[in-house]
């Protein structure tokens, strides 16, 4: 029997897996496809998700397989300068395509000895006070104590538990795939450009490996997603709306994709639980879908793993869903009210223009940012110091960076008193004395996804925020 099964093997999935494995919980992911994708729908990582990445000790790898772009005009296309600041070490976003992400993901969960099976869908499930059992389409059943789906937006855990998921169907869908040209790369920059200039939704660019990246409004939209569009219906819209198809040929691989809208009502039932696009789908705009996926997994992980070893606080599974669902609702709006900008009609344009003039304020376009990116989160952790519930960006210590603290997953105090103390939470939380003057408050209680649990100088405060997040003391 395992502990958790993941059903998904996408970059939210994998990252589930290494966040459970880092505690020891034994772990069974379990993929539909036999082989990884090779469709690159997401294209890059926002500043939040690089520092979840460095809080784990893998910023390197992903660094070195991608390329930093500044971030100033994410919000519904709306070209504007980098923010002069950001409170973050990483303000830019790094492109790196999905398969490349969920590659890296891969590695490191079978490094922390995750078990993955592809080629296994999870076609049933059935739960009690002690566990989930898994059917697969082979026949064969798996045991869990937990099983989280990570198994896209149209989720068959998410189907099989009854969940609602509510929004808005698609209204438009988009063709888009990766192939060859026949067209010199300046004919195709030049009808790029003069197309982007009324409609953002179209565009060709080089991906590598001699390839472009094709992406057009599709004429309607198909009652069956899942069905690749062929050339020809590729060509005809590419004639139709650029006025030419570029000799596309050769196609790696062809897909569609939709604006549809929405978002499950809960994030767990009993033992079951829902990340990543199983909980909200969203149109793309803003590149937001992977990254809150990703951090889906990284506020779950910890918390899964400590009812799975018997010191959870009462409610902090619970929590997730608490915290995550108004951040996945608020991804929701913005995305509509970036559809809206992007429309061509005169009322949606005027709103444009307006918007556009108030990103001229640095203090309109830095909320901007950080609301695409991640970095404005706060969870409501009830009323105290300005930083509760915000996660900690990057500050260097004397004994090193903070990130650095938190490669293992596990709480950390950052004491500059001296006079704090974690006895008898040592198992969960780390001690580090520093006086630093980079940190300026006297005492700051990490949770494991580096989001501050407490901030203040008091022995007694602290107690009850470990008690409450980490649990009964040994």
């Amino acid at each position: 029997m395992f502990d958790v099964i993941v059903a998904g093997g996408g970059p939210t999935g994998m990252m589930l897996a290494s966040e459970l494995r880092l505690h020891g919980v034994h772990v069974l992911v379990l993929e539909r496809q036999a082989e990884p994708t090779k469709e690159v729908r997401a294209l890059g990582l926002h500043a939040r998700s690089v520092e979840v990445i460095d809080q784990r000790g893998l910023l390197d790898r992903f660094l070195a397989l991608g390329r930093q772009f500044p971030v100033g005009n994410h919000f519904a296309g709306i070209v504007k300068p980098q923010p002069v600041r950001l409170g973050t070490d990483y303000p830019f976003t790094l492109g790196i395509q999905q398969p490349i992400v969920e590659r890296l993901l891969t590695e490191r969960a079978t490094e922390l000895g995750a078990e993955i099976r592809r080629g296994r869908e999870v076609v049933g499930l059935s739960q009690d006070d002690d566990g989930v059992t898994a059917e697969l389409a082979d026949g064969t059943r798996e045991r869990s104590r937990f099983l989280v789906g990570c198994d896209g937006g149209r989720s068959t855990v998410r189907k099989l538990l009854g969940i609602g998921f509510p929004g808005e169907p698609p209204q438009t869908q988009w063709l888009l795939g990766e192939m060859e040209l026949t067209a010199p790369l300046d004919d195709v920059v030049a009808v790029v450009t003069e197309v982007r200039t009324t409609d953002l939704r179209f565009g060709v660019g080089p991906s590598g490996d001699g390839l472009y990246r094709v992406v057009v409004p599709a004429a309607t939209v198909a009652e069956d997603r899942t069905v690749p569009p062929s050339m020809d219906e590729l060509r005809q819209q590419l004639q139709a709306v650029a006025g030419t198809d570029f000799g596309v040929h050769s196609p790696r691989w062809l897909s569609r994709f939709g604006d549809a809208t929405r978002l499950a009502e809960r994030y767990r039932d009993g033992r079951v639980l829902l990340a990543g696009d199983a909980a909200h789908v969203h149109p793309p705009l803003g590149g937001q879908g992977l990254n809150l996926g990703i951090q889906d997994a990284f506020n779950l992980g910890w918390k899964l793993a400590a009812e799975v070893g018997g010191w959870a606080p009462e409610g902090l599974l619970d929590s997730y869903h608490t915290e995550r669902h108004p951040v996945a609702a608020e991804v929701l709006d913005n995305t509509r009210a970036q559809s809206e900008l992007m429309s061509v009609e005169p009322g949606p344009q005027a709103a444009r223009r307006l918007v556009s003039e108030l990103m001229d304020l640095p203090e309109v376009h830095t909320y901007l940012i950080e609301k695409i990116t991640g970095l404005g989160i706060r969870y409501d952790l009830g009323e105290g110091h300005q930083l509760l519930g915000r996660r900690m960006r990057d500050v260097q210590l004397k004994s090193g960076r903070l990130y650095e603290k938190l490669h293992t997953g596990r709480g950390l105090l950052v004491d500059r008193t001296g006079r704090l103390s974690v006895t008898g939470w040592q198992d969960r939380v780390d001690h580090v004395v520093d006086v630093d003057e980079e940190l300026d408050v006297s005492g700051v209680l990490l949770r494991p996804d580096g989001h501050v649990a407490w901030a203040g100088e008091e022995q007694d405060e602290l107690l009850t925020k470990l008690g409450i997040w980490f649990g009964t003391p040994a």
